[in-house]
């Protein structure tokens, strides 16, 4: 309700601005003044003034949406009363409500008439250009409406699913699985997430413009929540710890596995995932995969193992006696076969030692081993545990409606819910906790959180960094793979760049199935484009012979 109560704000204030910069102009079209500043209506007049379609109006106060069509019914009116030169345009656009206040309480703004039997070849040229604009600026409308409201395009572009979603797979997001998330940020640039540009500003990407506006803002909200993210759901949801924007709906897109949803214990035991002391159910898209430290007498041929497996190693490091190789998401299978390589001296499953805090670590070639190096960005979840990402838990995932305990050993756990996912004033001072002014040692949760955590368990920045997502935070499932193109993101952390091509094999297959084998629907898309360009081939068919008679 807060959610559309605030919205109505929004749209009371913009049709005051309208009825201000325009009233007279309305009142020299025919109309009476005060239907300038009537919401809908307003832009109504217009588009049946400019005699254009009426469905356009009904887009004109969506989120997003909305100001384009507002800059298009903007221009349309300025056009009306002869003001359609370039700079005319460029004030009409940048400064709406300023530039055609100048217009309406100018003396000389009248209606412009125009008779199509005596257009100059000039003018003629001008109609056309501005038609094939017109084309393309409702070409883009449509598709930012496909894109806020109903599906959303997304790359993988790290390992962190590999087995069951690869890197350079682009997938569509249904933005209604667990229902509609109303925008948040409705005063938007279309198709851009949260900056509009990376400047290269290095370590404060906060200086990047924004792609929206921070001031005008909507609270959480939405519609038709049927279904809620269930166990081994693929998940897309905005990074909850996100620190350059704000905006819960602009934090950068993350996809992971729901292995745990709101009441849930999650356990790790040895690299093995227990939820509710049961061990995991494994899917049939899904591959048991682990990490593996292998020493070398020589060189391997990478290449060539990426041709036949369609991995990397993470780290190949030259060492005294050989090469170090670190493989990560190694299957059973995979892993017996290159141990049997003949370069490989010894290989072996790394597990990090049980009570031991997560920290940075790295290969060192003089020892041929691992060295402790301090890395925040590698903190476990919650911070004050000595777990990591193979000895985890257990942790109870917090549901809407719990009473939690609150002292100095639980704070770590629950500090984010209170501050940042509920928007409370939390202090922790001289051993006491207050939220919102007030000492408690309680605190009730205001919505269920989820744990996702990637396939590909030891390559996966995860919950078990960052901690529990919110429900707020959630954008959809995945419906499935569009597009998928092998070697167009390249491993950071290997020299050797795969080859790009397209994977033919991955397109068009649902992705949130769980079977091994999934269905390509490619025919299906193949059927939208024959109708789509068919239909448009019959009605230019229709129209010649309509010009003909």
């Amino acid at each position: 309700m807060n959610y559309f109560l605030i919205y109505s704000v929004y749209v009371i204030i913009l049709s005051l601005l309208m009825g201000i910069s325009t009233w007279k102009l309305f009142k020299k079209m025919g109309y009476n003044p005060l239907f300038a500043f009537v919401p809908f209506y307003n832009y109504f007049i217009i588009q049946k003034e400019t005699k254009h379609p009426k469905w356009w109006v009904a887009m004109a106060y969506l989120p997003i949406v909305g100001p384009i069509m507002m800059t298009v019914f903007h221009l349309f009116l300025m056009k009306h009363f002869g003001k359609s030169g370039f700079t005319q345009k460029l004030l009409t656009v940048i400064l709406p409500f300023i530039y055609m206040a100048i217009v309406n309480y100018s003396k000389d703004a009248e209606v412009e008439t125009e008779d199509e039997l005596y257009l100059t070849e000039d003018e003629k040229k001008e109609k056309k250009k501005e038609s094939f604009l017109g084309s393309i600026t409702f070409a883009v409308v449509f598709a930012t409406i496909i894109h806020v409201f109903l599906t959303q395009p997304f790359g993988i572009p790290t390992g962190s699913m590999e087995r069951t979603l690869l890197v350079g797979d682009f997938l569509f997001v249904n933005k209604w699985s667990y229902g509609y998330r109303m925008p948040m940020r409705p005063l938007a640039i279309p198709f851009l997430q949260g900056t509009i540009m990376d400047t290269g500003q290095k370590g404060n990407p906060k200086d990047d413009p924004k792609s929206y506006v921070d001031a005008v803002k909507l609270p959480y909200s939405r519609l038709l929540q049927f279904n809620k993210p269930q166990k081994n759901d693929i998940v897309v949801f905005n990074y909850p710890q996100d620190s350059v924007h704000t905006a819960i709906d602009r934090k950068d897109p993350y996809v992971k596995r729901c292995v745990a949803v709101a009441g849930d214990v999650i356990e790790m035991r040895a690299g093995r995932l227990f939820v509710n002391g049961k061990a995991e159910t494994v899917l049939g898209d899904q591959k048991v995969q682990h990490k593996y430290i292998a020493q070398t007498g020589s060189q391997l041929d990478v290449p060539a193992l990426y041709n036949k497996y369609g991995f990397l190693p993470l780290q190949e490091i030259q060492t005294q006696n050989g090469y170090l190789y670190d493989f990560q998401g190694l299957t059973d299978e995979t892993a017996k076969e290159i141990k049997a390589l003949p370069q490989i001296i010894k290989m072996e499953e790394h597990v990090w030692p049980k009570d031991s805090a997560a920290v940075g670590y790295k290969l060192n070639a003089e020892r041929d081993a691992y060295t402790k190096k301090i890395d925040t960005t590698q903190s476990i979840f919650p911070i004050n545990k000595k777990w990591n990402q193979d000895w985890y838990g257990p942790l109870k995932i917090p549901k809407k409606g719990d009473v939690v305990t609150l002292n100095q050993e639980t704070l770590p756990e629950y500090q984010w819910i209170i501050s940042e996912y509920e928007h409370n004033k939390l202090e922790n001072k001289n051993g006491k906790i207050f939220v919102n002014g007030q000492e408690t040692n309680k605190y009730t949760i205001k919505q269920d959180y989820y744990m996702m955590i990637g396939d590909n368990r030891d390559a996966s920045l995860d919950a078990r960094f960052f901690g529990f997502v919110p429900e707020e935070n959630i954008v959809g499932k995945p419906m499935f793979t569009w597009m998928s193109v092998e070697g167009l993101f390249k491993d950071a952390g290997s020299s050797y760049q795969a080859p790009t091509k397209i994977r033919w094999d991955r397109m068009f297959k649902a992705t949130n199935t769980g079977e091994a084998n999934k269905t390509s629907y490619w025919w299906v898309a193949v059927l939208v484009l024959v109708l789509f360009f068919g239909w448009d081939y019959i009605m230019k068919l229709f129209k010649k012979k309509e010009t003909e008679e």
